[in-house]
């Protein structure tokens, strides 16, 4: 092999120390190396360097085997034979090749958490410049199972570690309530919706507020929450989020009893139609395409009847009657403050028939749309 000369073989020879041993480790994936860079070796000579690394990852004195991890950690022509045996090898010589190594696949690697899941390795993998989903979940799991909440830590703050839905869901399960844990949570630069909501009431007030500006909450919404009012935020949660967000948010928020008339009345109140849409058919246990037909069935019975499907208390119905109405009957002009504006028109109407129909709202609602309108800017008419 080019530059491996026989003075080193014959110094080998004659010294055979783990020292020597290690140094010759050394050089010889050094020259391996260079092949990245221009200085090429012959077809024969890459394969005497690879069969010497399968000889020397079986080396009995570690500080060999550390050699080659720390020399060939970054090499992506390492043999994946080879790059598996180093990172299954003791610490020392594991965590280099665990932390960089392209070579791995991710099944390597979710095979080593489950098999070799110590705190350490779980570190080195967590902070991996791309960490795939499958990889990321089995890390949850192993954390959660040891309540290792550090490296579930490590892994959220990675920007290149993808995590799924339910992986971030069983994050805010098990670690929800750790600021540890929260913070590059909230840092990350998309949540679901659904985890969001599940966060807005547990994180504390200075993550709320980078919770908020991150994910382009409002400041009225950001003064709800600081009020812990998570019927109020989940409004603003939901604008702009995909229909798939949105119908996963209304499932979680029916499955924890937490999908109420307030809450249904608070998204009209607050021009965001789709995602009472999506609350009405989940309540209504219809799918969301008929709830749209019945909702806005220009006779006005098939909203009766899915509304009276959904449970939801027929004092309300008067008042969202004429909410929906309004929604209908108005566009959003795009002028500066158009939405806010649009929400008081809704507003304004509901408030109209609060004595006139009846309509019987819980006194914090009724305060809640009252100073709505007194946030708002004036629209200069009143609509009746």
């Amino acid at each position: 092999m080019r530059n491996l000369t026989a003075e080193d073989v014959q110094a080998l020879a004659r010294d055979p120390s783990p020292a020597n041993r290690a140094a010759t480790a050394a050089k010889i994936a050094g020259k391996f190396n260079e092949h990245l860079t221009g200085a090429a070796l012959s077809a024969s000579e890459l394969a005497l360097a690879e069969e010497v690394f399968r000889l020397m990852v079986r080396d009995a004195e570690v500080r060999v085997r550390e050699a080659l991890a720390a020399n060939l950690k970054s090499n992506p022509r390492l043999p994946h034979d080879v790059a598996v045996a180093l990172a299954k090898d003791v610490d020392t010589v594991a965590l280099p090749v665990l932390s960089v190594s392209e070579v791995l696949t991710a099944d390597d690697l979710v095979q080593i958490v489950a098999a070799q899941g110590t705190p350490a390795r779980l570190d080195a993998i967590a902070g991996r410049r791309e960490v795939d989903e499958r990889v990321s979940a089995a890390i949850v799991q192993a954390g959660v199972d040891a309540g290792n909440e550090t490296v579930v830590a490590k892994l959220l703050a990675n920007p290149g570690a993808v995590l799924s839905e339910p992986t971030l869901h069983k994050v805010v399960d098990r670690f929800g309530d750790r600021e540890a844990v929260q913070a590059p949570l909230v840092a990350r630069d998309v949540l679901p919706v659904t985890i969001a909501e599940r966060l807005v009431v547990r994180v504390a007030e200075h993550l709320r507020a980078h919770l908020l500006a991150r994910h382009n909450i409002s400041p009225d919404l950001a003064m709800d929450l600081v009020l812990h009012s998570r019927e109020r935020a989940t409004v603003g949660l939901a604008f702009g989020a995909s229909e798939d967000s949105l119908q996963a948010l209304a499932s979680q928020l029916g499955e924890t009893n937490r999908l109420t008339a307030s809450l249904v009345l608070r998204s009209l109140c607050m021009g965001n139609v789709r995602f009472f849409e999506h609350a009405v058919a989940t309540l209504a246990r219809v799918p969301v395409a008929n709830a749209r037909l019945l909702i806005h069935d220009r006779g006005g019975l098939g909203f009766k009847t899915v509304w009276a499907k959904a449970g939801l208390p027929a004092a309300f119905f008067p008042a969202v009657r004429a909410a929906l109405d309004v929604v209908e009957q108005t566009e959003l002009d795009g002028r500066v403050l158009d939405p806010e504006r649009y929400s008081r028109r809704i507003i304004e109407r509901i408030l109209t028939q609060y004595g006139s129909l009846g309509v019987e709202f819980p006194h914090d609602d009724l305060e809640y749309l009252m100073s709505k309108v007194a946030e708002l800017p004036a629209t200069g008419v009143i609509i009746h």
